[in-house]
């Protein structure tokens, strides 16, 4: 069986959705999901620098497009077996799995960065990720500072998340055997820090069309397969404020029996977690249009 993965916010680099255009169609629809956005999602994926793709109410909506973008390139009919999303990437992997539609998942992931932004306003927070160290120090070491472990990532990696005051005194007394590196996030995603954000979701998603999935989808919150779109979507809103555990995911992924899993663009992230944590299954890491042709082979593979 073959996982979709959909990355979340930091993946993003200047440019990186620039051949995707060169597929008949993708400008289009990437158009049309611009109206539905009200941003360039264009101009953000292809010649907005860094800082302009830094911003949380730009990052997300763009990020969940260019999942959906490269999905329908892959997929022209049919669905993957299994779909999972890092953070925001639970939306691309909610309209993937027939949860939500495209259009609505774009306009909960446009007020879902809208409202974050806001909420990341109210303090100078961020995020810095913890590599490698005794899993339970690293933990210890971030509850001494007062941060939250706001992604379990597995494979050796947390990502530490609060005020910039806190992250400064974790980067003078880090974990022992342990490497910090900050995240080019704008804010301390998925603590308490955001509760503003759930409110504004809750209100919104409670009027959102859902349906059940038609595949496989995992969630953040415990890894679990969640066969209710309604119970998805609820958890996908609780889910801003909460720490997410990818590890579990990577877990149930390992239970069930993954063959493959291809991560959609901007692709790296997903893949390297579990190239050093899921040993044996094949990993296709979808970064060009070029990349598109080894992961139909796998696909092709898998439904033989």
């Amino acid at each position: 069986m073959i996982l979709l993965a959909s990355p979340g916010q930091g993946a993003q680099t200047p440019g990186f959705l620039q051949p995707w255009l060169e597929i008949p169609g993708v400008a289009d629809r990437l158009a049309w999901w611009s109206a539905v956005t009200g941003l360039d999602l264009v101009r953000y994926g292809t010649t907005a620098d860094a800082e302009e793709i830094r911003d949380t109410a730009v990052a997300q909506p763009l990020l969940v497009a260019a999942a959906l973008a490269a999905y329908e390139a892959l997929y022209e009919d049919g669905a993957p077996g299994a779909v999972a999303g890092h953070s925001v990437g639970e939306l691309a992997a909610a309209a993937i799995s027939g949860v939500l539609t495209p259009e609505a998942a774009l306009v909960l992931v446009r007020e879902r960065g809208r409202a974050m932004a806001e909420a990341a306003a109210v303090t100078e927070t961020g995020m810095t990720a913890v590599l490698g160290g005794d899993a339970d120090e690293v933990l210890a070491s971030i509850d001494k500072h007062g941060l939250t472990p706001a992604n379990v990532n597995g494979a050796g990696q947390v990502v530490a998340a609060g005020t910039l005051e806190q992250l400064a005194r974790f980067a003078d007394e880090p974990p022992e055997k342990a490497r910090l590196r900050p995240l080019s996030v704008a804010g301390a995603f998925h603590t308490d820090h955001m509760a503003p954000a759930v409110d504004v979701l809750r209100g919104l998603a409670a009027g959102a069309p859902v349906a059940d999935p038609r595949t496989k989808l995992l969630q953040n919150r415990d890894g679990a397969v969640v066969a209710s779109g309604a119970d998805f979507v609820a958890r996908l809103v609780e889910q801003v404020s909460a720490p997410v555990r990818w590890d579990a995911c990577m877990a149930t992924m390992r239970e069930i029996g993954f063959t493959g899993i291809i991560e959609l663009p901007p692709a790296g992230t997903l893949v390297g977690l579990a190239r050093r944590e899921l040993k044996g299954i094949e990993l296709v890491a979808l970064k060009t249009p070029a990349d598109l042709d080894k992961a139909r082979e796998l696909i092709k593979a898998d439904a033989a």
